[in-house]
């Protein structure tokens, strides 16, 4: 069974942002994710969020295992996005 993944409204508007490269990029590696998404990810202390390394940008997840679902909270540029998910 393979993972569906939802995208918040902000995370949307996020990727829409970024360029169609990297949206590629991100869109291909999310879809690798959804069949085992705990090999790809790794915790973020201290929050229940789960963050997806794909390049110099991070998505930042929560994982719901139980209803096989990924729900993607925002991204964008690793110098951005722990400032604002903290």
């Amino acid at each position: 069974m393979s993972y569906k993944v939802i995208f918040s409204d902000l995370a949307d508007k996020q990727l829409n942002k970024l360029s169609s490269d990297v949206q590629r990029r991100i869109i291909s590696t999310l879809k690798r994710c959804r069949i085992r998404p705990h090999t790809h990810v790794k915790k973020l202390v201290g929050s229940e969020y789960y963050r997806l390394r794909v390049g110099d940008y991070r998505v930042i997840m929560n994982i719901v295992d139980n209803r096989l679902v990924i729900h993607v909270i925002e991204m964008g540029h690793r110098k951005n996005i722990y400032k604002k998910a903290a």
